[in-house]
């Protein structure tokens, strides 16, 4: 989006959230051609920007929804690496490698503590549980 006037994000967010959100791949190739259709002579960067890192992106689309949403949808990993950078932030400079380790430990701990399970989890989980069922504890039949 930092290819995109603010003044316009509104309206070219949901263009490229139909990329993203597609169920198949075919389908986000698609609505990246509407999109580059639609917004490519205003904003010549951002499609190709896509094209791009398209490698990224097409292997999101093995998962099913419920999972992609999961991975999409990133808002506890940026909370957990907001609160991390604050903490280091904060402190400076460390004396040692193992008292910075020792800091980040304990600010994920405490980060554990406030933790709310994301939107959706329980489909994501169900669904983790049947692709991964050699690593998803508590999946054995």
């Amino acid at each position: 989006m930092s290819f995109v006037a603010w003044k316009d994000r509104r309206k070219v967010m949901p263009d490229l959230k139909a990329v993203y959100r597609a169920e198949m791949l075919e389908a986000a190739t698609a609505r990246l051609d509407e999109f580059e259709s639609r917004w490519g002579e205003r904003y010549p960067a951002v499609a190709p920007a896509w094209r791009r890192a398209w490698e990224h992106v097409v292997p999101m689309f093995a998962f099913p929804p419920a999972i992609r949403k999961i991975i999409y949808t990133t808002n506890a990993l940026e909370s957990l690496h907001r609160s991390l950078r604050k903490i280091i932030k904060t402190r400076g400079s460390f004396p040692s490698d193992e008292a910075a380790a020792k800091l980040l430990f304990l600010a994920i701990r405490n980060a554990g503590i406030r933790w709310r399970r994301p939107v959706d989890w329980t489909a994501a989980k169900g669904q983790f549980a049947i692709l991964f069922e050699d690593r998803f504890p508590g999946s054995a039949s």
